[in-house]
């Protein structure tokens, strides 16, 4: 796709090449699996995997050959997709499957996987490293870019270290940790010690009284308070989202009762959950937390935007203006122009713009579901001083989280689910890291 500078070189097969093109380092068995896959939503899975087949001159389509390649590519690496289902109506793991099976109908001799695992969920993710790991073994050299570092010390063998731009050496996956990693990734030190604190000894925000939902989880009881951080973790299927979403209104719960600031709420509306101070930032930022396509400023006063207005119903310059100033700055986003689209800054930054759109209403639960997903390590480092800084205050949060350390080193305490229900209270510090994914995956 691009380029090198005079001086530079790229050598396959002990043969020096220049002037690569897409299709010239295809025909080399070069295949890049991108960060949005890169995928046909309104064509079939076959269609997707067999889409190399339509190069050249104009022709009639072979649909046997599609059905015969696409299958043949699954079946080389042991995967069963149903080849006549539209991608639009899969999973993201299905997809990611998907272009692997590209690759393979390419006879890809090296994949480039770029951020593969950024929207899985750890279940997913696991899958996804087996089979990268397998492909290993069939002889296909893998190049995968990832930040998250538990992984890449799972699967690599060398690991080359980027910052600014700049190579700043390869090493041994097996003399490394994630600390050296993350040092070297970010030039900063970072602490991973866990301590136990106790609960803070204040009044409780909220209190869920033998709540279920049909299908989705059954007989849930806890309380969090002020200040106070409460992690949730499961694994895939768990009930942790929609129990998310049924304390922000959005599920309503069949039976039990949500008590907030002492009294029964009745909420029939994520707006009856925002009157009551409840902010809730889904694990899909890019689909549910944000608008893309609109400013910085217009994102981050969404959620008040009613209050920003004068008796003429026009918005006030003013208090619009210091409203987007004061979220911009409590959570130091690092944006050039406020009127830039949301979509111009990092992962990490579009996550900060979530958060100020919430704190605007100031509210007294913050619900943090998945609030690190495809961000950076120095970025993630960021999320959790801020939300540390939000609990101090006296804001009460629960992080929802398939990522286990996040939970184990950002919290009080740990409820662990399991298939609908609540099987497990731990609290970091009296208890060990390995102790805590034992139960969740028990």
């Amino acid at each position: 796709m691009h380029q090198p500078e005079p001086g530079g070189q790229i050598t396959i097969d002990g043969h020096r090449v220049s002037h690569l093109t897409p299709v010239e380092s295809t025909r080399l068995g070069v295949q890049v699996i991108y960060q949005d896959l890169s995928l046909f939503p309104n064509l079939t899975v076959a269609e997707n995997i067999s889409i190399g087949l339509h190069s050249g001159r104009v022709k009639a389509v072979d649909w046997r050959k599609i059905a015969r390649v696409a299958d043949e590519a699954m079946k080389r690496i042991g995967v069963a997709l149903r080849p006549d289902d539209k991608v639009a109506d899969i999973s993201i793991a299905q997809r990611q499957l998907v272009a692997i099976c590209r690759a393979m109908a390419a006879d890809a001799r090296l994949v480039i996987m770029d951020e593969p695992t950024s929207s899985l969920t750890r279940h997913e993710v696991d899958a996804l490293l087996s089979l990268t790991l397998e492909l290993k073994k069939r002889g296909i050299t893998i190049v995968f870019v990832s930040h998250r570092l538990d992984e890449v010390l799972e699967i690599a063998d060398r690991v080359t270290v980027m910052r600014d731009g700049v190579k700043l050496g390869t090493y041994s996956a097996k003399d490394m940790s994630d600390r050296k990693l993350a040092t070297l990734m970010t030039g900063k030190e970072f602490n991973y010690e866990c301590v136990a604190q106790d609960r803070p000894d204040t009044e409780t925000v909220i209190d869920v009284r033998g709540l279920s939902r049909e299908g989705d989880y059954e007989d849930i009881h806890f309380d969090v308070r002020r200040g106070e951080i409460l992690g949730i973790t499961g694994l895939l299927g768990s009930g942790r989202t929609e129990l998310a979403l049924s304390l922000f209104g959005m599920a309503p719960p069949d039976r039990g009762e949500i008590r907030v600031n002492g009294q029964v709420a009745k909420m029939r509306s994520n707006r009856d959950a925002i009157d009551l101070g409840i902010a809730y930032l889904s694990e899909d930022r890019l689909s549910l937390g944000l608008v893309l396509e609109q400013s910085i400023a217009s994102n981050i006063t969404m959620s008040v935007i009613e209050k920003l207005v004068n008796k003429a119903g026009l918005i006030r310059n003013d208090l619009f203006d210091s409203t987007v100033s004061h979220g911009i700055n409590e959570l130091t986003i690092k944006a050039g122009n406020p009127e830039n689209k949301v979509k111009t800054l990092s992962g990490g930054n579009q996550q900060r713009v979530v958060l100020a759109k919430w704190l605007a209403i100031n509210p007294k639960l913050l619900i943090l579901d998945s609030p690190t997903v495809g961000v950076d390590i120095s970025a993630k480092d960021g999320i959790y001083e801020v939300v540390r800084n939000l609990a101090a205050r006296g804001i009460a949060v629960i992080m929802i989280s398939d990522e286990i350390p996040e939970v184990y080193y950002h919290s009080h305490r740990v409820l662990v689910m399991r298939s609908g229900r609540l099987t497990g209270e731990f609290v970091p510090g009296r208890c060990s890291e390995d102790e805590l994914k034992e139960a969740v995956n028990a």
